[in-house]
Order: C-alpha cells, then sequence, then structure tokens
C-alpha cells in the first residue's frame, strides 16, 4: 500500500519507521506547505530507513492528493485542519489514517467518516496502543469472570512535564489544538476506558479543566469522571505540568489489572501487565529474540511493534475490500465522551450525558 503523508509532523517520522518495517506499506510521498520541508523531511529518513524508490515531495497537499501513485494518507496536521483534509482525501479515493484527535467536535468527525464511507475508503485514528498484542491477551483476561469478574472500576493517568518553552508548542495554540492536554492526552485515557468496557459509552460525565496556558483558554491539565448505568465508573487525568505516567488500572469484583505504561510499553518486546501485583509477560512473536537488557523505552517501528502493527492492520483492513466500520466506529465514541467532558468542564463539573 503507497502512504502519501499529509503534513511532515515530528510525530510522523515515527510512522516512517513503522511503514518501513510494516512488510505491507511504502512511503510515497510527502507534502508539506513548503516543498523544501517536505524534502528535507524525507532526506533525513530516507537515509536511515530507506525505501526502494525514494518518496516524492510535494509543496501543495492537493497535488499529493491528485496523484495516481498514493493509495492511502497520514494525516498529522495540527487537529483544527484535519476535517478539511480527511475529507479531501476521502473524495480523492484515498484511504485515511488520522492522528488524533481526530476533530474539533463529533458533528465533524461524523462528517469525516461519513465522507469515507460514501467514497468507501477506509477510516482508522493513529491510537497505536490499540495494536500491542498485549491488549488481544487482556480482552481474553477480562471476558474471563473467574480471573477479574465484572468491571467496577476503570482509572488512568498520562502526563508529561513540559519545557518551558512549551507556550510555543502547537498543542497549546487554542485555534490549532483547542482540546489541549484532553485531546493530546486524554485521547488515551478515553480509549482505555472504552476498550475495558467492551466499547460501551458513559451515560455521563464530570470533568474539570485544572490548568490552562498562557492563552486563557488551552487545557493543560484536565480530569473527569464517566459513569455507566450499570454502576461502573471510571476517571482519569492528563496533563502536560506534571512528570510522565501513563498508567491504567481496571478493577473487577475478583481481580485487578494493571498497566504501568500502557500507552508506550517501556519494553515492546515483551510488554507487560499485572494481575492481583503478580507481572505477566506478552511476548511480542516467535520471532523475537528479547535482549538481555531491552531499551528502557523500548524498541518502536519493528516488526514487533505496536505502531508497526498498527500500519499492518491499516493495510489488511484496505485490503480486504470490505470497509472495517468498527475503527470509525470507536474514534467516534472517543470523541463524543471529549466533547461531552468539554461540555462539562465549562460548566464547571456539572454532569453532562453523552451524546449517543
Amino acid at each position: 500500500m503507497r502512504i502519501g503523508f499529509i503534513g511532515a509532523a515530528r510525530i510522523a517520522g515515527k510512522n516512517w519507521k513503522a511503514i518501513y518495517h510494516s512488510g505491507t506499506c511504502v512511503v510515497k510521498a510527502v507534502a508539506a506547505r513548503d516543498k523544501s520541508k517536505a524534502g528535507n523531511f524525507i532526506e533525513t529518513h530516507q537515509a536511515e530507513f530507506s525505501f526502494e524508490e525514494a518518496p516524492t515531495a510535494y509543496g501543495d497537499y492537493s497535488e499529493l492528493l491528485d496523484s495516481p501513485e498514493i493509495d492511502a494518507v497520514y494525516v498529522p496536521l495540527p487537529t483544527a485542519l484535519r476535517k478539511e483534509w480527511v475529507i479531501k482525501a476521502a473524495q480523492a479515493g484515498k484511504h485515511v489514517i488520522c492522528e488524533k484527535p481526530c476533530a474539533v467536535t463529533a458533528k465533524d468527525l461524523r462528517e469525516m467518516i461519513e465522507a469515507c464511507r460514501e467514497n468507501q475508503v477506509q477510516f482508522m485514528d493513529g491510537v497505536m496502543f490499540m495494536h500491542s498484542p498485549r491488549l488481544e491477551v487482556l480482552r481474553k483476561l477480562l471476558e474471563d469472570e473467574q480471573r477479574i469478574g465484572p468491571i467496577r472500576r476503570i482509572s488512568s493517568e498520562f502526563t508529561f512535564l513540559a519545557g518551558d518553552d512549551f507556550d510555543e508548542n502547537i498543542r497549546v495554540n487554542a485555534d490549532l489544538e483547542p482540546a489541549g492536554c484532553l485531546g493530546d492526552l486524554g485521547w488515551y485515557n478515553l480509549r482505555v476506558i472504552l476498550f475495558a468496557m467492551q466499547w460501551q459509552l458513559p451515560s455521563k460525565v464530570s470533568a474539570h479543566t485544572l490548568a490552562v496556558a498562557d492563552d486563557g483558554k488551552t487545557p493543560t491539565a484536565f480530569s473527569g469522571e464517566l459513569f455507566y448505568s450499570n454502576g461502573v465508573s471510571g476517571s482519569f487525568y492528563c496533563s502536560f505540568d506534571a512528570e510522565l505516567q501513563q498508567w491504567a488500572n481496571i478493577c473487577g469484583q475478583k481481580g485487578t489489572v494493571s498497566m504501568k505504561d500502557f500507552i508506550h510499553p517501556w519494553n515492546s518486546y515483551e510488554p507487560a501487565f499485572e494481575i492481583n501485583r503478580i507481572e505477566h509477560r506478552v511476548t511480542a512473536g516467535p520471532e523475537v529474540k528479547v535482549p538481555a537488557n531491552p531499551h528502557v523505552l523500548g524498541e518502536t517501528g519493528q516488526p514487533w511493534g505496536q505502531d508497526t502493527r498498527m500500519f499492518q492492520n491499516f493495510a489488511k483492513a484496505v485490503f480486504s475490500g470490505t470497509l472495517n466500520e468498527d475503527w470509525p466506529a470507536i474514534s467516534l465514541k472517543t470523541q463524543l465522551i471529549l466533547d461531552a467532558c468539554l461540555a462539562s468542564a465549562e460548566q464547571g463539573g456539572e454532569l453532562v450525558a453523552v451524546a449517543g
């Protein structure tokens, strides 16, 4: 599958490496607002992970979409720009893998997904941990009522301490990333709660913006509570103002599952989790030889890495010839909860119903 990058953001470099190792995809082109930026991006990454044919540089996103050499696009543009270019990509017949948060509002995302459906192209968001073999094992465990039992509570936190110059970062630009840390980090917190609950939407949420950027608007620390009609509850905290943490706990009636690194595993060779404080490891695959001292932050972009598996699964959906409706549905559910959390925060934490 020939993939074009609409944008040359930093995260796109990580995905270049993942695509290189996928065995099913190649980067065919990169477009940026400045053609020289696209060219420099290609030169930098091609030097380390070289595709047989160097990707083409474009100075206009539309030129990339017009190319018959492109089957799908990866969209790492700022959130406020994604709707326009996802819809244009769909209308050009290109399959779409989109960074998160996918849109500014659920209404926008519905339009994006509908455009993809109408044009028979696959839509998927770029949440890498969804493709980890660890989640496949966890799903079976959560369905074992003798091991975990009915879920009662889910908790998650994702934070990192931003630098002094972070006020210049796009993630605290209200015009481009209006959800701030909730969109950039909280999307993962909401997703892991949805995963644990078998994709059921909560009935109501209560949320608070705890800190904002210098613009006085963009959330830099945010917390929320999700309430299900069956009595299950979930809590999350995300922030640019606290030291790195990325944990999730799922508490059942008979057991508890804990992940200290559910988003980016410290050791991607053998991502781990705990059941009742006993550690279990999920070997990435029989072909992987686990080193004696794995890298502190694990390897990414390798054949067993969750980022590589994301592009493999994306290609699998495309090559199947049948649209996988689960991926866009999961994205929309995440966005619906995010929207409700923002609405609650604007009302001082009042309970807000989650739209169906």
